[in-house]
């Protein structure tokens, strides 16, 4: 759509303007305006009275991308309409949505339709042999699971289908600073993850210290970082406690490697260096407090009835926090920094408590929690103005309560380097976003639709697809791995996908900026992304799960694109939507011009469908998308 604007002055005779007089923003008196076309109806006159085109449209979908998982067009016209600040409160008041409930009840599926598949087998190699409880009992002891596919299973379908978006993406920022992975021994346990997982949702708008004490009790994070049954000293034995989780709860989740400013900049000592905020020795005084811990309960099992220290975490129920046994427990002093004395003769828990009281409060953990959760959000490379002004609401969120993170996740969201446009284009603000974050963005601007078989083009002709009677937005997390390196909970260890200092070579280096998701873009994940796009908006493959062997009819997931076609009709009109919805009203005129040209270039022969799926694909690999800025 390429509009028209006439204006037309009324001057009125002897009219006396001033250098303060100007026409736009308002000043529209005695202003006609009129336009060969109304894209969704907007009026002409509002390109000058002050109200603006698609300003209001364009804000909403910039703050949907630093809020959500993904989005629509409906989302983004009722953040427009109900305002950010009411749709912040509106999403902190959803309830909390269980996700070992929700990936219990696809399990629950998974395992009939297991059952159903190895009858079928049976009784074709048994015709007429009935199907006793030994039977049923010997298929039950070949299905394995629930596994780590199927926490992924439970994350896509909660993460494309669920309302509470802004708790979502908040536990996804979380799940890369307090951090457990898949691609571990705990693979073979669903609700390693999940139960994990919870604590995060949970606890997404709620404190701090309490997701230090949970992730500190997690059964996953005991195994992970291996205080699962770590036991006290024995010299005789030459049994020491293991300093793994007390290394990484300082240098990962809380404190962090150097003394910080309120800012986040280092402070330095007397001769300009850098100052540690742990030794070796504090990381072995804080490991004595962390033992004893072990099961603190058992699965159903032919073997055990109760837990004890020790117990194989084969069996242990993983989602009971883990309970501590006093007698494998460090009796000992432990001096905390130098500075913290917990007393000798203490339960272990209280050791624990008071050991996360005193790291919680370290002056630290605002700057060093706060810039990571901006980093996630909105920036990779936050000013020590705006690390500052967060951090400050960490420590006190104005009601003299301490790591109130729903006050932490409003300034972050607030704040005027969030959503002034002045600082939204310095050279430094922006980062580039997550390709899971893509992958998620689209699935939800889109609708998702499932068929037997993927759409494939042949020579110009379309294959028929079938419908599934049911859709299942499950997805493994195998292909994001693969191909993009980053899946829910699957990080290559503790240290994240990247790390928050991450430098690419070049200017970042020059400049001192730093661009974490530049680790896992390199020239085979960047192409490994453009491919991917071809496969889901061309071939229309936008992902699967693992059933279909056991489930013929779950089909594959594909992009719904009938709601774009007629917009193919008017070019503009259709790249005005999908500047909206997809690049945040910061499509670039260059960027436009050549999806313009596309279009123009294309052979009348190909239909519309084809031709909004192109553009798509072009829209998405472009900077202008990838780059939020």
């Amino acid at each position: 759509m390429k509009n028209k604007i006439i204006i037309s002055l009324l001057l009125v005779w002897g009219l006396n303007l001033t250098s303060q007089e100007y026409i736009g923003a308002g000043n529209d008196e005695g202003i006609t305006i009129t336009s060969s076309s109304q894209f969704r109806n907007f009026a002409p006159e509002n390109t000058i009275n002050g109200s603006g085109m698609d300003a209001d449209l364009m804000e909403a979908s910039r703050f949907l991308t630093q809020t959500t998982m993904g989005y629509n067009m409906d989302d983004v016209q009722r953040v427009a309409e109900l305002g950010l600040e009411a749709w912040v409160d509106e999403q902190m008041a959803m309830p909390v949505q269980n996700m070992t409930s929700s990936m219990y009840e696809i399990w629950e599926e998974i395992y009939g339709w297991n059952i159903d598949y190895l009858t079928a087998i049976y009784q074709e190699n048994n015709p007429g042999a009935p199907i006793t409880e030994e039977v049923l009992e010997d298929f039950d002891g070949d299905i394995f699971g629930p596994w780590a596919v199927d926490f992924q299973y439970a994350w896509w379908e909660g993460t494309l289908t669920g309302e509470d978006q802004l708790r979502r993406r908040v536990a996804h920022a979380l799940s890369q600073i307090v951090v457990i992975s898949m691609r571990s021994s705990l693979q073979d346990h669903a609700e390693s993850f999940t139960g994990f997982y919870d604590i995060l949702l949970e606890n997404a708008f709620g404190s701090y210290r309490d997701i230090m004490e949970a992730v500190t009790l997690s059964p996953s994070m005991g195994v992970y970082l291996s205080h699962y049954n770590n036991p006290r000293e024995i010299p005789s034995e030459n049994l020491h406690p293991d300093e793994n989780y007390a290394r990484e709860i300082m240098q990962l989740f809380s404190i962090g490697l150097y003394e910080l400013n309120n800012d986040g900049s280092r402070k330095m000592d007397a001769d300009g260096n850098d100052i540690p905020t742990y030794t070796n020795e504090d990381i072995g005084e804080l490991a004595k407090v962390f033992t004893g811990l072990g099961a603190g309960g058992v699965m159903e099992n032919p073997w055990v009835d109760n837990p004890f220290f020790g117990m194989d975490f084969y069996i242990a129920d993983k989602l009971e926090p883990m309970r501590m046994y006093q007698n494998f427990h460090e009796p000992g002093e432990k001096i905390l920094l130098g500075r913290e004395t917990i007393p000798a003769g203490q339960d272990g828990m209280t050791d624990i408590r008071q050991a996360l009281d005193f790291l919680f409060n370290h002056p630290n953990v605002g700057p060093f929690i706060s810039r990571q959760l901006i980093q996630r959000l909105v920036k990779s490379n936050p000013t020590p103005g705006y690390i500052d002004r967060v951090a400050t609401v960490f420590n006190n969120n104005g009601a003299g309560e301490r790591g109130d993170l729903g006050a932490v996740v409003k300034a972050i969201l607030f704040d005027q380097e969030a959503r002034s446009c002045i600082d939204l284009l310095a050279a430094d603000s922006g980062q580039l976003l997550e390709p899971l974050l893509r992958k998620t963005h689209l699935g939800r601007v889109l609708p998702l639709t499932c068929s037997f078989d993927t759409l494939y083009v042949v020579d110009g002709d379309t294959l028929d697809r079938a419908p599934c009677p049911e859709i299942k937005y499950w997805l493994t997390g195998f292909e994001e791995v693969q191909l993009l390196r980053q899946a829910a909970l699957g990080a290559p260890s503790v240290f994240n996908f990247y790390l928050p200092d991450h430098q690419p070579v070049g200017d970042f280096v020059t400049q001192g900026l730093v661009g974490p998701e530049y680790k896992i873009h390199d020239s085979t994940t960047a192409i490994n992304y453009i491919n991917g796009l071809h496969v889901v908006t061309l071939w229309n493959y936008y992902g699967a799960s693992w059933e279909r062997e056991i489930r013929p009819n779950t089909g594959a997931l594909s992009i719904d694109i009938d709601s774009l076609v007629a917009l193919v009709e008017d070019p503009e009109e259709l790249i005005n939507y999908l500047d909206i919805v997809f690049t945040r009203g910061q499509l670039t005129g260059e960027t436009r011009a050549t999806l313009r040209t596309f279009l123009d270039d294309l052979p009348s022969w190909v239909d519309s469908e084809r031709r909004v799926r192109g553009v798509i694909n072009l829209l998405l690999m472009s900077p202008d998308y990838t780059i939020l800025k």
